[in-house]
């Protein structure tokens, strides 16, 4: 199941410089595999003032801060509603996890609205967000044999699969095990006693690693081309009046 993150992290609200529209939990709490020194990552979107868009003196797209609390690193990244936006009617998963990540932190008027865009927002392209993920790791892992980027490359595999056949996001490994191969379980508890542990000796090896994600992979190209998802989002139009509400005060 997906983790359960620090109680206090609500309070990180406050102190931030601009209303925050809503900020989620991601990283490894939302896929299902923190360890005990995991760090929390943030995620969320921010509101700019209309002074601080059409002025001279503008605001910050983009606002990111590092702290630790009670020995837990938290890591908040937060974008601007209109460059967000643009994010999310491009093939980004990031962005799209973020907003229906079940980690809630923070949330408003204007992130239900997101919520409820996000399935119109979806494409077969989405895949190429996914498979270009799951190759990085897969060589990160290749590299430095720690279990953290392995996951990360069945993640997002089978993430990214699931979604190009039921058009639902499901971030949370461990709701995808029956998916994957019989060893992910033990993989997964493996990770959960330290963030960057090697691959456990009794482990599966890396040819049948490499076998099993290269068949993953081939999963993830077929049901992209079988996918039922549109090639392009449609919900343009309605994401464009959100964020010109917002400016205007006018949403939420």
């Amino acid at each position: 199941m997906t983790a359960v993150p620090p109680a206090w992290l609500a309070d990180v609200c406050a102190d931030e410089p601009y209303p925050l529209l809503f900020a989620t939990v991601s990283g490894a709490h939302l896929y299902g595999f923190p360890s005990r020194d995991s760090d929390v990552d943030l995620r969320g979107t921010h509101a700019l003032p209309a002074e601080e868009v059409v002025g001279l003196r503008t605001g910050e797209e983009t606002i990111s801060r590092s702290w630790e609390r009670d020995g837990v690193e938290v890591d908040l990244v937060t974008h601007d509603l209109l460059k967000f936006c643009r994010l999310l009617l491009t093939r980004n998963g990031y962005v799209l996890e973020q907003i229906l990540s079940p980690l809630v932190v923070a949330s408003s008027a204007v992130h239900e609205e997101l919520v409820a865009l996000a399935p119109a927002c979806l494409t077969r392209h989405h895949a190429h967000h996914y498979l270009g993920f799951a190759r990085t790791q897969w060589r990160l892992f290749e590299r430095t044999g720690e279990l953290k980027p392995l996951l990360y490359t069945f993640r997002v595999l089978l993430t990214g699969a699931h979604l190009m056949r039921t058009g639902r996001v499901v971030a949370d490994l461990t709701r995808l095990l029956p998916y994957g191969p019989p060893y992910l379980p033990e993989l997964v508890e493996a990770k959960r006693a330290a963030e960057h542990g090697a691959l456990p000796g009794d482990g599966p090896g890396r040819e049948r690693l490499a076998r099993d994600v290269l068949g993953l992979t081939a999963a993830l190209e077929e049901a992209r081309e079988a996918s039922a998802l549109p090639d392009a989002p449609t919900a343009g139009a309605a994401v464009h009046d959100l964020v010109v509400r917002v400016r205007l005060g006018r949403a939420g």
